[in-house]
């Protein structure tokens, strides 16, 4: 099983219904495609992890690649994961403001060296599989 993270920017501040709206569409597709995952977006920024089988998770990848409703994808780590960290959620969605990602006791700066090891030790899949747990996240909306 394969995954991949990235993050991109919005191409304008989205607002509650269209946040609903993509979560919507995201999670049919994702449970068509068997694909698991959790979604951050706040200040107009997109963080996704992804998880499920290659071809799937590619096919995914290009669609969001080519969605005009966000800008400067960039993928930061991809690579072979033994089990799902989000094995329940189609796409979890959380939108955490500046405290609750400093309470983060996890938080890793992206500057350091080694933020982008992989995988057993992915620094990236760490901090958003503990964000998940540390705020007992369940899909919402």
């Amino acid at each position: 099983m394969k995954y991949l993270v990235y993050i991109s920017s919005a191409t304008k501040m989205l607002n509650q219904d269209e946040l609903l709206d993509i979560l919507t569409v995201s999670r049919q597709n994702n449970e068509r495609r068997n694909l698991t995952g959790l979604l951050l977006y706040g200040g107009g920024t997109f963080i996704q992890v992804l998880e499920g089988e290659e071809l799937a998770l590619q096919e995914a990848y290009n669609i969001i690649a080519a969605d005009d409703r966000h800008t400067n994808i960039l993928k930061m780590t991809e690579g072979e994961i033994a089990e799902r960290l989000f094995p329940e959620w189609n796409m979890a969605f959380k939108a955490p403001n500046a405290e609750e990602m400093a309470e983060l006791g996890t938080y890793v700066n992206p500057g350091d060296k080694g933020f982008l090891e992989n995988p057993a030790g992915n620094s990236i899949l760490k901090l958003l599989s503990n964000f998940a747990n540390t705020n007992r996240m369940v899909e919402i909306y």
